[in-house]
This record gives structure tokens, sequence and C-alpha cells, in this order.
């Protein structure tokens, strides 16, 4: 709350320094036009009469800046257009690269952020999202107090599909279980350390990176044969007035209906099982969470010892 208020503070601060010297401009301009007009009639203009080629100069300065002008209008004027459909679809930022000015872009968002006490993340791995030094959820998710996570079965069709789909080398069963593995010990940590942390698992294709803090959402597709962190990503926010405008609602309600779904089952971090429930909740069956890793390492062991 507290840090709400001081982001409020800092933000009414800026606008009241942005409107000052706005109004400082307009005065100074407004002081100078009179006699800006006064050295080009009686002191400018009579010289270009006299001379040609200050006449072809003056000429082309004006044309030139004329052009200018007429330019920065029309791209004042789309962007005025652009700012209104990204109003309306509560698209707050979106990034199509890893430069270090979107990733500082990034970061100020995340900056500006109230803490969020609940997280929903639905993602593939997770390694993006919770191992990666780089990654900027990390610090949000470590203040949450509930956080739920849906990531994709590595022994599923859809965890072979998706590698499958991948090119390079690294692209292999192996690396997807151990980034899962990473994964489940984080969300383990965090659950050691007090917090309400649920994983689920998800069986078909990848279609949406989903990351839910407070109100608002970073999304970014999931295109077959093409790696997570290359995807643009897009963050909507809710809007408080309107709640059914814009994409925060659809994306967080398409989020509600996966976590939903009885056929995801739960993962037990005590017994390593994956727990199946029905619809109210009641558990129906526990089965062995098989991760390829682990038989790939078990098929090692027996190698070596014959």
């Amino acid at each position: 709350m507290l840090k709400h208020q001081e982001t409020n503070v800092l933000s009414w601060i800026g606008a009241v320094l942005s409107h000052g010297i706005i109004t400082l401009l307009a005065i100074g301009i407004a002081f100078t036009l009179p006699v800006a007009a006064q050295y080009i009639l009686y002191q400018w203009w009579p010289r270009v009469e006299t001379d040609s080629h200050l006449l072809l100069t003056t000429e082309t300065v004006v044309a030139s800046m004329l052009v200018v002008l007429f330019n920065l209008a029309k791209v004042s004027w789309d962007n005025r257009r652009f700012v209104g459909s990204a109003r309306v679809a509560s698209l707050v930022h979106a990034r199509s690269n890893e430069s270090w000015l979107s990733r500082w872009r990034s970061a100020s968002l995340f900056r500006r952020l109230p803490a969020a006490r609940d997280a929903y993340v639905m993602t593939v791995t997770g390694y993006d999202t919770f191992i990666d030094r780089r990654s900027l959820f990390r610090a949000p998710l470590a203040t949450a107090c509930e956080i739920r996570v849906m990531l994709l079965n590595p022994a599923s069709d859809g965890a072979r599909r998706r590698i499958d789909s991948l090119p390079g080398k690294n692209a292999t069963a192996q690396t997807f279980a151990r980034e899962i593995e990473a994964s489940i010990g984080y969300l383990g940590a965090l659950r050691k350390a007090g917090k309400k942390v649920t994983l689920r698992f998800y069986n078909h294709p990848p279609f949406w990176k989903l990351v839910v803090l407070g109100d608002h959402v970073w999304v970014q597709y999931c295109h077959a044969g093409c790696e997570i962190r290359r995807s643009p990503e897009y963050v909507f926010a809710m809007h408080r007035r309107h709640p059914r405008r814009g994409l925060f609602v659809p994306f967080f309600m398409y989020f509600l209906e996966k976590w939903s779904e009885a056929h995801h089952p739960e993962f037990d971090f005590d017994t390593r099982q994956l727990v199946y429930r029905d619809r109210e909740g009641r558990e129906l069956k526990r089965l062995p969470f098989v991760n390829p890793l682990e038989r790939a390492n078990a098929a090692e062991d027996v190698r070596r010892a014959a």
C-alpha cells in the first residue's frame, strides 16, 4: 500500500512539473513572437529582396520546415489513433526483442507496479520465468502470497511435439526435463518459505504463455518451432473504470478456465506424485510423476553398472 501511494505521489509531482514546463515554454514563445516578427519584417526581408541567392536559400529552408511540420502533424495524428486503439485494448507495454532499451522499459514498468498478492503463471517449462537471472518476475513472485503455476508435462505427447518443433541441438527431452526440474525446485523453495504454491501440469501443446500479477497480464504466443523468449511480449492492464474493456479479462479468464479443468493433475511436492481430482476437488487417484530426465539417469546407471 505504501509503495502504491509513493507511486501516486511521484506521478502527481511529474504531472505538475510537466505542466509547469509547458506553461513556461508557452509564455516564452508568446513574448518572443513580436521580436521575431519585427526582425523578419524590418531586417531580414529587405536583405532577401536584394539577394537572389539568399531568397532561394530562404525558400528552401521554409519549404523544408513546412515538410517537416506536416510530417510531424501526420505522425502525431497516426500516433493518436494508435494510442486510442492501445487504450481500448488496455495495452500498456509491448516488447519485440531483447535489446537493452526494451529491457529497460520492461524494468521501469515493474518498478511502477504495486506488490501483487496473487500470481498466476501458465508457461512451458518455466525456466525463462523462474530460473533465468534476467527474469523480471523473480522479485514479484518472491513477494506474492499465493502462486498458481501450470507447466507442460514433460512425459506428454504435447511436450514431445513441442521439442520436435524447436530448432537446434539443445532442444532435447533431457534439456526440457532438466528445466522442468529446476522450476519444480524453485517453486518448492518458495513453498518452504511460506508461500502457498500450487503446481499443475497440462498435456496439450502450449498455445499461450501467461503471467498475471495483480491487474496486469504478460502474454506471449507459443509459436511452433520458436522459443518463447524470442516471441513478442504484450502487457495488458485491467481497465478500472470499464473492466469489460481491454484484453486483460479475456486472458485472465483463459487461465482460470484451464486451471479449473479437472484433467490437469496437481503436483504433490512431498511425494512427487500427480494428484487427479474431480470437479468438486475430491481426490480420484495418484500417479507417480514421470520425468524423462529420471528415466534417462536410471538407464545411464544401469549401463554403467553393466
